[in-house]
């Protein structure tokens, strides 16, 4: 939907660096088929502590991407960032010396920035004195480092921000990078999010909320359990989404693959508490409303829902309660999935790797399952798409996420016509 100057905002690159897969094509093929990412962790000894499973990525090289010397220098989520903005700009088929710089927008989601180097920094001055901490310690912990990271390694000089709102922040960069590109301050933006905190004070920060789940170490797959009866919690993830979003009519006139429009934000506060949602779903409502109102979409014209869903108690439960509330007895007919059930909870980044299932929905016909609804809630009675991928004509797609602080965000993404 064009924004107030006439712009409508379209998809023209993805990548993906996730749990179950680490480029679009792979994650994809995965969450179609239904695989779970979750495992016993491998990164660090967690036997003092009551979690053991998570959400880890498998085989990332980060010199695929950037030389060594350049990775020694980047924290985790950086180096993800980075891999997931180079399969973006590859698959949009753009190159920067080939526009305008200074019209290139960087806006990346991050809940927690480097927080396993802010684990080492301080065992090594505990253990070293302080003088020996790493020289890199800042440039590799500042949440803000990823999307630095970006402008410096691409050559990106136009706007650069990171959106910290925990776990709506990649829905957040998205929706702001679409706002920009609106405004007419960008042509092209560089958008979405990246998180690395698999780390034991990650770990215990989460565990003594009892946020994530204390059960699964014998079968970890099943861990993540969105909308079912037996969730008890989340499982901790990581990863990186990215998007290159462009006005329509600088995608068209360098000729680039247009794959989706972003046509739809929303995003609101719930100023109920600081880490639950508010149970009646009022905050994810709002969101929902909005954007389906800044995309000027029906509710029953919305083909499919990207839930936030991440196998909590509250969570599950409200984001249902919202669901029905927008779509009234039609929020029946709508299939609504989570990919949480696969790849974990990855914070910041989990609203921009959803964004991508969102085009990819779009694009392929094919609504992934949500794994692991064996037995579910009586409070949450829609269609999910349990454990099997289903066939769809969809033109039309919803995506939410919701997170610490009553931060919510919502995007609305739909098929391109030119």
């Amino acid at each position: 939907m064009a924004g107030r100057n006439g712009t409508s905002v379209v998809v023209t690159g993805m990548g993906a660096i996730t749990p179950i897969g680490n480029s679009v094509d792979e994650f994809w093929e995965s969450a179609v088929a239904g695989k779970s990412g979750l495992g016993i962790l491998q990164s660090f000894d967690h036997s003092p502590y009551p979690v053991h499973v998570a959400a880890e990525v498998k085989n990332f090289d980060p010199t695929e991407y950037m030389d060594h010397r350049a990775a020694r220098r980047m924290g985790r989520f950086s180096q993800f960032a980075i891999a997931a903005t180079q399969q973006a700009l590859d698959h949009a088929d753009l190159d920067l010396d080939e526009i305008n710089r200074d019209r290139v927008g960087t806006l990346i989601g991050n809940g927690i920035g480097g927080l396993y180097e802010s684990q080492e920094a301080v065992r090594t001055m505990d253990r070293r004195g302080g003088m020996r901490v790493d020289p890199f310690y800042f440039p590799k912990m500042l949440p803000n480092m990823a999307a630095a990271h970006i402008a410096l390694h691409f050559g990106a000089r136009g706007y650069n921000n990171t959106v910290i709102t925990a776990c709506a922040a990649g829905t957040q960069a998205l929706g702001d990078a679409m706002d920009l590109i609106r405004a007419g301050r960008a042509d092209v933006c560089i958008a979405g999010g990246t998180e690395a905190t698999l780390c034991e004070v990650g770990l215990c920060g989460f565990a003594v909320i009892r946020a994530l789940t204390f059960k699964h170490a014998d079968e970890p797959h099943r861990a993540s359990r969105p909308f079912d009866a037996e969730r008890d919690g989340f499982v901790a993830g990581e990863g990186a989404g990215i998007m290159v979003l462009e006005s329509e009519d600088h995608a068209k006139s360098r000729g680039a693959p247009i794959l989706a429009e972003l046509a739809g934000y929303g995003a609101c506060n719930d100023a109920y508490h600081v880490v639950a949602p508010s149970a009646d779903g009022d905050g994810a409502y709002r969101a929902m409303n909005e954007a389906l109102n800044d995309a000027h979409i029906a509710p029953h014209d919305v083909d499919y829902i990207n839930a936030h869903g991440t196998s909590t108690e509250l969570n599950d439960k409200s984001e249902t309660l919202a669901i029905k509330r927008i779509f009234g007895e039609g929020a029946y007919r709508i299939p609504v999935s989570a990919t949480k059930s696969m790849v974990g909870h990855s914070f910041g980044a989990a609203g921009a790797i959803e964004g991508i299932v969102a085009v990819q929905t779009i694009l392929t016909g094919t609504i992934h399952p949500t794994i692991n609804l064996e037995n579910p809630d009586l409070d949450c009675d829609l269609d999910y798409v349990p454990n099997e991928a289903r066939q769809a004509d969809v033109d039309v797609v919803l995506s939410n996420s919701f997170g610490f602080g009553g931060q919510n965000a919502c995007l609305v993404f739909k098929r391109y016509e030119s």
